[in-house]
Protein backbone atom coordinates (compact mmCIF):
# COMPACT_ATOMS: atom_id res chain seq x y z
CA UNK A 1 0.00 0.00 0.00
CA UNK A 2 1.23 3.18 -0.75
CA UNK A 3 0.62 6.13 1.61
CA UNK A 4 0.66 9.44 1.56
CA UNK A 5 3.01 11.79 3.36
CA UNK A 6 2.40 11.84 6.44
CA UNK A 7 0.93 14.61 8.13
CA UNK A 8 1.65 15.80 12.20
CA UNK A 9 -0.34 14.07 14.43
CA UNK A 10 -1.06 17.35 16.09
CA UNK A 11 0.01 21.04 15.20
CA UNK A 12 2.03 22.07 17.59
CA UNK A 13 -0.64 24.42 18.50
CA UNK A 14 -2.61 22.16 19.56
CA UNK A 15 -3.12 21.22 23.89
CA UNK A 16 -2.56 17.84 25.16
CA UNK A 17 -5.52 16.69 26.03
CA UNK A 18 -6.93 16.55 22.38
CA UNK A 19 -4.32 13.82 22.22
CA UNK A 20 -5.54 11.84 24.84
CA UNK A 21 -8.92 11.85 23.60
CA UNK A 22 -7.95 10.87 20.27
CA UNK A 23 -5.49 8.04 21.47
CA UNK A 24 -8.52 7.01 23.88
CA UNK A 25 -11.39 7.08 21.01
CA UNK A 26 -8.63 5.59 18.57
CA UNK A 27 -7.54 2.15 21.05
CA UNK A 28 -11.41 1.65 21.71
CA UNK A 29 -12.63 1.59 18.08
CA UNK A 30 -9.52 -1.09 17.56
CA UNK A 31 -7.77 1.66 15.18
CA UNK A 32 -3.98 0.95 14.77
CA UNK A 33 -1.66 3.63 16.31
CA UNK A 34 0.40 3.76 13.10
CA UNK A 35 -2.54 5.54 11.12
CA UNK A 36 -2.78 8.17 13.75
CA UNK A 37 0.56 9.96 11.85
CA UNK A 38 -2.09 10.65 8.78
CA UNK A 39 -4.28 13.43 10.86
CA UNK A 40 -4.04 16.61 12.01
CA UNK A 41 -6.08 18.38 14.08
CA UNK A 42 -5.78 22.52 13.29
CA UNK A 43 -6.69 25.68 14.96
CA UNK A 44 -6.56 27.72 17.68
CA UNK A 45 -8.82 28.89 21.04
CA UNK A 46 -11.63 26.97 22.54
CA UNK A 47 -15.30 26.82 23.81
CA UNK A 48 -15.97 28.24 27.18
CA UNK A 49 -15.54 25.54 29.69
CA UNK A 50 -14.39 24.17 32.79
CA UNK A 51 -13.46 20.89 30.64
CA UNK A 52 -11.68 20.07 27.17
CA UNK A 53 -14.63 20.41 25.43
CA UNK A 54 -12.95 21.85 21.73
CA UNK A 55 -10.13 19.34 22.41
CA UNK A 56 -12.50 16.52 22.86
CA UNK A 57 -14.52 17.87 19.63
CA UNK A 58 -11.56 18.15 17.42
CA UNK A 59 -10.48 14.54 18.96
CA UNK A 60 -14.57 12.94 18.08
CA UNK A 61 -14.02 14.29 14.41
CA UNK A 62 -10.76 13.24 13.67
CA UNK A 63 -10.96 9.75 14.85
CA UNK A 64 -14.62 8.98 12.69
CA UNK A 65 -12.76 11.13 9.90
CA UNK A 66 -9.34 8.71 10.41
CA UNK A 67 -12.06 5.69 10.02
CA UNK A 68 -13.32 7.34 6.83
CA UNK A 69 -9.75 7.57 5.39
CA UNK A 70 -8.57 4.35 6.21
CA UNK A 71 -11.35 2.59 4.63
CA UNK A 72 -10.48 4.76 2.00
CA UNK A 73 -7.22 3.17 1.77
CA UNK A 74 -8.39 -0.49 1.52
CA UNK A 75 -10.39 0.68 -1.76
CA UNK A 76 -7.82 3.05 -3.06
CA UNK A 77 -4.38 1.36 -2.40
CA UNK A 78 -3.18 4.87 -0.47
CA UNK A 79 -3.96 6.63 3.05
CA UNK A 80 -5.01 10.14 2.50
CA UNK A 81 -4.44 12.95 4.69
CA UNK A 82 -6.84 13.73 7.16
CA UNK A 83 -7.34 17.22 8.39
CA UNK A 84 -9.52 18.50 11.04
CA UNK A 85 -10.87 22.44 12.04
CA UNK A 86 -10.92 22.27 15.70
CA UNK A 87 -12.57 25.45 15.34
CA UNK A 88 -15.16 24.18 12.85
CA UNK A 89 -15.62 20.64 14.53
CA UNK A 90 -16.37 23.00 17.96
CA UNK A 91 -19.21 25.13 16.17
CA UNK A 92 -20.55 21.69 14.67
CA UNK A 93 -20.87 20.98 18.97
CA UNK A 94 -23.58 23.52 19.26
CA UNK A 95 -25.61 23.70 15.60
CA UNK A 96 -24.98 23.21 12.00
CA UNK A 97 -27.83 24.49 10.81
CA UNK A 98 -28.13 28.18 10.24
CA UNK A 99 -32.02 29.11 9.12
CA UNK A 100 -32.95 31.76 6.78
CA UNK A 101 -36.13 33.33 6.90
CA UNK A 102 -37.59 31.05 9.81
CA UNK A 103 -36.97 30.13 13.40
CA UNK A 104 -36.03 26.71 14.79
CA UNK A 105 -38.18 25.96 17.67
CA UNK A 106 -37.51 26.14 21.67
CA UNK A 107 -35.07 23.69 22.41
CA UNK A 108 -37.07 22.83 25.73
CA UNK A 109 -40.25 22.50 26.58
CA UNK A 110 -41.75 24.95 29.20
CA UNK A 111 -41.35 22.80 32.43
CA UNK A 112 -37.64 21.32 31.54
CA UNK A 113 -34.65 22.78 33.33
CA UNK A 114 -32.84 22.71 36.33
CA UNK A 115 -34.61 23.58 40.06
CA UNK A 116 -33.49 23.81 43.67
CA UNK A 117 -34.35 21.36 45.84
CA UNK A 118 -34.69 21.35 49.21
CA UNK A 119 -30.81 19.52 49.80
CA UNK A 120 -29.64 20.95 46.15
CA UNK A 121 -30.29 20.71 42.75
CA UNK A 122 -32.24 18.40 40.44
CA UNK A 123 -32.76 18.46 36.63
CA UNK A 124 -36.30 17.42 34.77
CA UNK A 125 -36.42 16.17 31.64
CA UNK A 126 -39.51 16.50 29.81
CA UNK A 127 -39.46 17.19 25.84
CA UNK A 128 -41.61 14.23 25.60
CA UNK A 129 -45.16 14.27 26.87
CA UNK A 130 -44.61 11.25 28.84
CA UNK A 131 -41.88 12.19 30.74
CA UNK A 132 -43.39 15.37 31.51
CA UNK A 133 -46.74 13.43 32.66
CA UNK A 134 -44.62 11.35 34.62
CA UNK A 135 -43.08 14.93 36.78
CA UNK A 136 -46.23 16.46 36.96
CA UNK A 137 -48.00 13.11 38.57
CA UNK A 138 -45.46 13.07 41.11
CA UNK A 139 -45.15 16.56 41.98
CA UNK A 140 -48.76 17.00 41.52
CA UNK A 141 -48.63 20.11 40.16
CA UNK A 142 -50.13 21.44 36.43
CA UNK A 143 -47.80 22.75 33.36
CA UNK A 144 -47.13 25.57 35.10
CA UNK A 145 -43.17 26.25 35.99
CA UNK A 146 -43.88 28.42 38.66
CA UNK A 147 -46.10 25.53 40.93
CA UNK A 148 -43.60 23.51 39.59
CA UNK A 149 -40.40 24.81 41.06
CA UNK A 150 -42.63 25.27 44.44
CA UNK A 151 -43.18 21.81 44.76
CA UNK A 152 -39.31 20.51 43.50
CA UNK A 153 -38.10 23.00 47.06
CA UNK A 154 -40.67 20.58 49.54
CA UNK A 155 -38.07 17.50 48.07
CA UNK A 156 -34.85 16.33 48.39
CA UNK A 157 -33.27 16.05 45.35
CA UNK A 158 -32.12 12.48 45.26
CA UNK A 159 -35.68 11.21 46.41
CA UNK A 160 -37.23 13.05 43.96
CA UNK A 161 -35.11 11.81 41.22
CA UNK A 162 -35.94 8.17 42.11
CA UNK A 163 -39.48 9.19 42.40
CA UNK A 164 -39.73 10.42 38.95
CA UNK A 165 -37.80 7.69 37.65
CA UNK A 166 -39.86 4.90 39.28
CA UNK A 167 -42.85 6.18 37.09
CA UNK A 168 -40.87 6.04 33.98
CA UNK A 169 -39.99 9.95 33.91
CA UNK A 170 -36.63 11.68 33.10
CA UNK A 171 -34.77 13.24 35.93
CA UNK A 172 -31.28 13.76 37.77
CA UNK A 173 -29.81 15.18 41.02
CA UNK A 174 -26.94 17.04 40.74
CA UNK A 175 -23.82 15.26 41.80
CA UNK A 176 -20.03 16.36 42.45
CA UNK A 177 -17.14 14.58 40.70
CA UNK A 178 -16.63 13.03 43.70
CA UNK A 179 -19.80 11.39 44.69
CA UNK A 180 -20.61 10.43 41.27
CA UNK A 181 -17.06 8.49 41.52
CA UNK A 182 -18.25 6.79 44.20
CA UNK A 183 -21.64 6.33 43.56
CA UNK A 184 -22.17 2.55 42.72
CA UNK A 185 -23.53 3.52 38.96
CA UNK A 186 -20.41 5.88 38.63
CA UNK A 187 -17.59 3.25 40.03
CA UNK A 188 -19.77 0.37 37.37
CA UNK A 189 -19.74 2.76 34.05
CA UNK A 190 -16.46 4.39 34.56
CA UNK A 191 -14.84 1.04 34.65
CA UNK A 192 -16.40 0.03 31.56
CA UNK A 193 -14.20 0.03 28.41
CA UNK A 194 -15.05 3.55 26.59
CA UNK A 195 -16.70 0.52 24.04
CA UNK A 196 -18.06 -2.71 24.25
CA UNK A 197 -17.26 -4.84 21.23
CA UNK A 198 -17.29 -8.08 19.95
CA UNK A 199 -17.06 -9.63 16.50
CA UNK A 200 -19.47 -12.99 15.08
CA UNK A 201 -19.50 -15.11 12.10
CA UNK A 202 -19.88 -13.18 9.22
CA UNK A 203 -22.03 -14.32 6.09
CA UNK A 204 -22.82 -10.30 4.82
CA UNK A 205 -23.63 -9.78 1.71
CA UNK A 206 -21.21 -8.49 -0.91
CA UNK A 207 -20.12 -5.18 -0.93
CA UNK A 208 -18.47 -3.01 -3.84
CA UNK A 209 -17.99 0.95 -2.97
CA UNK A 210 -17.92 2.01 -7.07
CA UNK A 211 -17.85 5.83 -6.78
CA UNK A 212 -14.41 7.59 -6.09
CA UNK A 213 -14.37 9.98 -3.31
CA UNK A 214 -17.43 8.43 -1.57
CA UNK A 215 -16.52 5.50 0.52
CA UNK A 216 -19.69 5.07 1.91
CA UNK A 217 -21.33 4.85 -0.77
CA UNK A 218 -23.72 1.44 -1.43
CA UNK A 219 -23.28 0.94 2.46
CA UNK A 220 -27.05 0.56 3.93
CA UNK A 221 -27.75 2.31 7.34
CA UNK A 222 -30.33 1.59 9.52
CA UNK A 223 -30.96 4.24 12.04
CA UNK A 224 -33.89 3.88 15.02
CA UNK A 225 -32.25 6.60 17.09
CA UNK A 226 -33.18 9.80 18.82
CA UNK A 227 -32.18 12.63 20.74
CA UNK A 228 -29.16 13.15 20.11
CA UNK A 229 -26.03 11.11 19.52
CA UNK A 230 -27.31 8.51 17.14
CA UNK A 231 -28.11 10.68 15.36
CA UNK A 232 -25.21 12.83 14.90
CA UNK A 233 -23.58 9.45 13.96
CA UNK A 234 -25.56 8.92 11.16
CA UNK A 235 -25.36 12.32 9.91
CA UNK A 236 -21.70 11.85 9.54
CA UNK A 237 -22.21 8.46 7.96
CA UNK A 238 -24.43 9.87 5.44
CA UNK A 239 -21.80 12.64 4.64
CA UNK A 240 -19.47 10.10 2.91
CA UNK A 241 -22.03 8.26 0.89
CA UNK A 242 -24.38 6.17 3.40
CA UNK A 243 -27.65 5.56 2.42
CA UNK A 244 -29.28 6.32 5.55
CA UNK A 245 -32.81 5.49 6.53
CA UNK A 246 -34.26 6.85 9.64
CA UNK A 247 -37.26 5.15 11.10
CA UNK A 248 -39.56 6.74 13.86
CA UNK A 249 -42.87 5.64 15.42
CA UNK A 250 -46.65 7.29 14.17
CA UNK A 251 -46.81 10.88 15.89
CA UNK A 252 -42.88 11.27 16.77
CA UNK A 253 -41.77 14.26 16.58
CA UNK A 254 -38.76 16.05 17.88
CA UNK A 255 -39.23 20.11 16.61
CA UNK A 256 -36.04 21.84 18.15
CA UNK A 257 -33.51 18.87 16.80
CA UNK A 258 -34.56 16.99 13.51
CA UNK A 259 -33.67 19.91 10.98
CA UNK A 260 -30.29 19.32 12.91
CA UNK A 261 -29.75 16.15 12.48
CA UNK A 262 -31.82 14.87 9.41
CA UNK A 263 -29.31 16.28 6.88
CA UNK A 264 -28.34 13.69 4.36
CA UNK A 265 -30.94 11.09 5.45
CA UNK A 266 -34.37 9.81 4.08
CA UNK A 267 -36.78 9.46 7.15
CA UNK A 268 -40.08 7.18 6.93
CA UNK A 269 -42.42 5.81 9.95
CA UNK A 270 -43.20 2.16 11.12
CA UNK A 271 -45.38 1.01 14.27
CA UNK A 272 -43.52 -1.97 15.38
CA UNK A 273 -46.58 -3.03 17.76
CA UNK A 274 -47.96 -3.61 14.33
CA UNK A 275 -46.94 -6.93 13.03
CA UNK A 276 -46.67 -6.24 9.32
CA UNK A 277 -44.79 -2.84 10.17
CA UNK A 278 -42.04 -5.05 12.41
CA UNK A 279 -42.01 -7.40 9.35
CA UNK A 280 -41.03 -3.92 7.43
CA UNK A 281 -38.46 -3.47 9.70
CA UNK A 282 -37.06 -6.85 9.90
CA UNK A 283 -36.73 -7.18 5.67
CA UNK A 284 -34.40 -3.80 6.44
CA UNK A 285 -32.74 -5.26 8.72
CA UNK A 286 -31.65 -8.25 6.97
CA UNK A 287 -30.56 -6.19 4.25
CA UNK A 288 -28.74 -3.18 6.14
CA UNK A 289 -24.72 -2.81 6.69
CA UNK A 290 -25.13 -0.86 9.82
CA UNK A 291 -27.88 -0.46 12.24
CA UNK A 292 -27.60 1.90 15.00
CA UNK A 293 -30.26 2.26 17.70
CA UNK A 294 -30.65 3.99 21.07
CA UNK A 295 -33.61 2.51 22.70
CA UNK A 296 -33.84 1.15 26.01
CA UNK A 297 -31.85 -2.21 26.29
CA UNK A 298 -35.09 -4.33 26.96
CA UNK A 299 -37.59 -2.65 23.84
CA UNK A 300 -36.09 -4.97 20.49
CA UNK A 301 -36.16 -7.75 23.00
CA UNK A 302 -39.85 -6.82 23.74
CA UNK A 303 -40.44 -7.16 19.63
CA UNK A 304 -38.40 -10.37 19.54
CA UNK A 305 -35.58 -8.30 18.03
CA UNK A 306 -32.74 -9.11 20.55
CA UNK A 307 -29.07 -9.34 19.77
CA UNK A 308 -29.48 -13.46 18.49
CA UNK A 309 -32.40 -12.59 16.47
CA UNK A 310 -30.57 -9.63 14.70
CA UNK A 311 -27.31 -11.38 14.22
CA UNK A 312 -29.49 -14.18 12.50
CA UNK A 313 -31.35 -12.34 10.37
CA UNK A 314 -28.20 -10.27 9.58
CA UNK A 315 -24.96 -12.48 10.16
CA UNK A 316 -22.74 -9.63 9.07
CA UNK A 317 -24.19 -6.73 10.73
CA UNK A 318 -22.26 -3.73 12.18
CA UNK A 319 -24.74 -3.45 14.90
CA UNK A 320 -24.01 -0.47 16.73
CA UNK A 321 -26.07 -0.05 20.43
CA UNK A 322 -25.99 3.18 22.75
CA UNK A 323 -27.29 3.79 25.94
CA UNK A 324 -27.14 6.64 28.55
CA UNK A 325 -25.65 5.42 32.27
CA UNK A 326 -23.40 2.23 30.85
CA UNK A 327 -23.99 -1.29 30.50
CA UNK A 328 -23.69 -2.40 33.90
CA UNK A 329 -24.50 -1.39 37.55
CA UNK A 330 -28.17 -0.41 39.16
CA UNK A 331 -28.78 2.09 36.85
CA UNK A 332 -28.00 0.22 33.78
CA UNK A 333 -30.93 0.58 31.59
CA UNK A 334 -31.86 4.45 33.03
CA UNK A 335 -33.30 6.45 31.03
CA UNK A 336 -31.18 9.63 30.32
CA UNK A 337 -29.87 12.40 28.26
CA UNK A 338 -26.95 14.62 27.60
CA UNK A 339 -28.23 17.18 29.98
CA UNK A 340 -29.21 14.54 32.89
CA UNK A 341 -25.90 12.88 32.36
CA UNK A 342 -24.34 15.76 33.17
CA UNK A 343 -25.70 16.64 36.49
CA UNK A 344 -25.64 13.25 37.52
CA UNK A 345 -21.71 12.87 36.75
CA UNK A 346 -20.88 16.33 38.42
CA UNK A 347 -20.01 18.27 35.10
CA UNK A 348 -22.65 20.01 35.53
CA UNK A 349 -21.27 20.86 39.38
CA UNK A 350 -17.84 21.34 38.99
CA UNK A 351 -19.07 24.22 36.24
CA UNK A 352 -20.93 25.81 38.93
CA UNK A 353 -17.99 25.86 40.84
CA UNK A 354 -14.99 27.01 37.94
CA UNK A 355 -17.48 29.80 37.35
CA UNK A 356 -18.17 30.92 40.76
CA UNK A 357 -21.86 30.52 39.83
CA UNK A 358 -25.10 29.52 41.96
CA UNK A 359 -26.55 27.21 39.93
CA UNK A 360 -25.60 24.34 37.32
CA UNK A 361 -23.23 24.99 34.66
CA UNK A 362 -23.51 22.98 31.77
CA UNK A 363 -21.02 22.33 29.11
CA UNK A 364 -21.86 24.55 26.04
CA UNK A 365 -24.48 22.54 24.02
CA UNK A 366 -24.57 18.72 24.49
CA UNK A 367 -21.49 17.84 24.38
CA UNK A 368 -21.78 14.65 25.68
CA UNK A 369 -24.33 13.65 22.91
CA UNK A 370 -22.09 14.96 20.30
CA UNK A 371 -18.82 13.43 21.10
CA UNK A 372 -20.92 9.92 21.40
CA UNK A 373 -22.20 10.16 18.37
CA UNK A 374 -18.71 10.59 16.57
CA UNK A 375 -17.28 7.75 18.37
CA UNK A 376 -20.34 5.53 17.46
CA UNK A 377 -19.35 6.85 13.92
CA UNK A 378 -15.74 5.93 14.08
CA UNK A 379 -16.92 2.58 15.26
CA UNK A 380 -19.28 1.80 12.89
CA UNK A 381 -16.81 2.89 10.15
CA UNK A 382 -14.00 0.30 11.30
CA UNK A 383 -16.43 -2.42 11.93
CA UNK A 384 -16.95 -2.06 8.13
CA UNK A 385 -12.98 -2.12 7.91
CA UNK A 386 -12.84 -5.20 9.93
CA UNK A 387 -15.72 -6.94 8.16
CA UNK A 388 -13.69 -6.63 4.84
CA UNK A 389 -10.92 -7.69 5.96
CA UNK A 390 -12.36 -10.56 7.99
CA UNK A 391 -15.89 -11.14 7.14
CA UNK A 392 -17.35 -10.73 10.32
CA UNK A 393 -20.23 -8.37 12.14
CA UNK A 394 -20.16 -6.86 14.88
CA UNK A 395 -21.28 -5.44 18.23
CA UNK A 396 -20.67 -2.22 19.68
CA UNK A 397 -22.26 -0.09 22.74
CA UNK A 398 -21.75 2.63 23.89
CA UNK A 399 -23.20 5.37 26.34
CA UNK A 400 -23.18 8.68 27.32
CA UNK A 401 -22.20 8.28 30.97
CA UNK A 402 -18.58 6.66 29.25
CA UNK A 403 -17.95 9.22 27.22
CA UNK A 404 -18.61 12.03 30.22
CA UNK A 405 -16.07 9.32 32.11
CA UNK A 406 -13.04 10.20 29.48
CA UNK A 407 -14.14 14.20 29.37
CA UNK A 408 -13.70 14.34 32.81
CA UNK A 409 -10.49 12.42 32.82
CA UNK A 410 -8.33 15.65 32.16
CA UNK A 411 -9.56 17.48 34.77
CA UNK A 412 -6.68 17.71 36.42
CA UNK A 413 -4.83 19.65 33.18
CA UNK A 414 -7.55 22.71 33.23
CA UNK A 415 -6.29 25.74 32.28
CA UNK A 416 -7.56 29.18 30.80
CA UNK A 417 -7.58 29.14 27.12
CA UNK A 418 -8.38 31.90 24.65
CA UNK A 419 -12.10 31.73 23.27
CA UNK A 420 -12.10 31.04 19.67
CA UNK A 421 -12.54 33.24 16.97
CA UNK A 422 -16.76 34.29 16.39
CA UNK A 423 -18.11 32.81 13.70
CA UNK A 424 -18.47 34.40 10.60
CA UNK A 425 -20.27 34.03 6.74
CA UNK A 426 -17.25 32.69 5.69
CA UNK A 427 -17.70 29.35 7.77
CA UNK A 428 -21.54 28.42 6.21
CA UNK A 429 -21.58 26.40 3.22
CA UNK A 430 -22.09 28.08 -0.13
CA UNK A 431 -25.37 26.92 -1.31
CA UNK A 432 -28.24 26.83 0.35
CA UNK A 433 -30.17 23.88 1.73
CA UNK A 434 -33.96 23.62 0.71
CA UNK A 435 -34.71 21.86 4.04
CA UNK A 436 -38.35 20.50 4.65
CA UNK A 437 -38.48 24.04 7.08
CA UNK A 438 -37.32 26.59 4.68
CA UNK A 439 -34.28 27.81 3.36
CA UNK A 440 -30.75 27.01 5.30
CA UNK A 441 -27.20 27.37 5.44
CA UNK A 442 -24.71 24.56 7.23
CA UNK A 443 -21.84 25.12 8.61
CA UNK A 444 -18.86 23.89 6.06
CA UNK A 445 -17.72 20.22 7.01
CA UNK A 446 -15.44 20.68 10.22
CA UNK A 447 -12.47 18.10 8.07
CA UNK A 448 -11.04 17.90 4.99
CA UNK A 449 -9.97 14.63 3.89
CA UNK A 450 -7.70 14.55 0.13
CA UNK A 451 -10.02 13.99 -2.56
CA UNK A 452 -12.63 12.58 -0.34
CA UNK A 453 -15.30 15.62 -0.39
CA UNK A 454 -17.90 15.81 2.77
CA UNK A 455 -20.83 16.50 1.55
CA UNK A 456 -24.48 15.35 2.09
CA UNK A 457 -26.52 14.14 -1.12
CA UNK A 458 -29.91 15.24 0.06
CA UNK A 459 -31.44 18.38 2.41
CA UNK A 460 -32.73 17.79 5.81
CA UNK A 461 -36.52 16.48 5.38
CA UNK A 462 -39.15 16.24 7.96
CA UNK A 463 -40.17 12.37 9.56
CA UNK A 464 -42.12 10.65 8.03
CA UNK A 465 -41.51 12.34 4.62
CA UNK A 466 -40.06 9.16 2.90
CA UNK A 467 -41.00 4.78 2.39
CA UNK A 468 -39.85 2.61 4.92
CA UNK A 469 -37.71 0.92 1.54
CA UNK A 470 -34.09 0.94 0.30
CA UNK A 471 -33.26 2.94 -2.51
CA UNK A 472 -29.78 0.74 -3.89
CA UNK A 473 -30.58 -2.53 -4.98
Amino acid sequence: MRDEPAAPLLSSTVSTPVAHFLREIWQAVGGDAAHLSHLAIEGTGALPSTFHVTDLAGAAVGAASLAIAELASLQQGKFPAVQVDRRLASFWFLTSLRPEGWSMPPQWDVVAGDYRAADGWIRLHTNAPHHREAALAVLETPIDREAVAAAVEQWQAEALETAIVAKNGCAAAMRTLDQWADHAQGRAVNAEPLLHRSSSAGGHRSHVLPLPGRPLQGVRVLDLTRILAGPVATRFLAGFGAEVLRIDPPGWEEPATVPEVVLGKRCARLDLRNSDDLHVLERLLAQADVFVHGYRPDALTRLGLDSARRRQLNPGLIDVCLDAYGWSGPWHGRRGYDSLIQMSTGIADAGMRAAGRDRPTPLPGQAIDHATGYLLAAAAIRGLVERLQTGRGYEIRGSLARTAHLLVSTRNQLREAEALAPEQPSDWSASIEQTGWGPARRLRPPVAIADIPMRWDCAASKLGSSAAAWLTG
